[in-house]
């Protein structure tokens, strides 16, 4: 490592999405030990949320299948500055009401087709973390993460 500023400990956003009143153990292991989780809509119960908040700060998204008063109080969408690196959440893709470029966001994520997905377009970062609910068709059960270091974000997502 070269002279200088010294390097910034990764941070690891967990991603989920398309839970539907289930929150698995499995997905749970996987987010444990994140710094902030991501929760892009369908989430469908406040245990859900709950659960989740207990393990790391949580920011989430108003799905099309999240109605009730206690999901009034989401948005839908988040704009999130994580460390240094811009994050916008949504939960259907086909309704990103942003340019991300030009809004200067590094990070796109979203949910609702429940294909895991990571890609990046003219230099934005989209990532699916796929469904981690019920299985849907023949789709895998998926969760995600974001890896920022030094201003830079990597993702993947894994199959439980």
């Amino acid at each position: 490592m070269s002279a200088g500023a010294p390097r910034k400990a990764p941070l690891r956003i967990g991603l989920i999405s398309d839970t539907h009143d289930l929150l698995r153990a499995e997905a749970l292991a996987f987010l444990a030990g994140s710094d902030r989780i991501v929760h892009a809509g369908d989430i469908c119960s406040p245990g859900v949320l709950e659960a989740l908040a207990a393990v790391a700060p949580l920011t989430a998204v108003r799905g099309n299948n999240d109605r009730g008063a206690w999901a009034a109080r989401l948005r839908e969408s988040e704009l999130v500055d994580v460390g240094g690196v811009w994050l916008y959440a949504i939960h259907d893709l086909a309704q990103l009401d942003i340019d991300p470029i030009a809004a200067g966001v590094a990070v796109v994520v979203s949910g609702h087709s429940h294909r895991p997905l990571v890609e990046r377009r003219d230099g934005v970062l989209f990532i699916n973390p796929g469904s981690a609910g019920p299985r849907r068709f023949s789709l895998p059960i998926s969760v995600g993460d974001l890896t920022i270091v030094d201003g830079a974000a990597s993702a993947r997502t894994v199959t439980l």
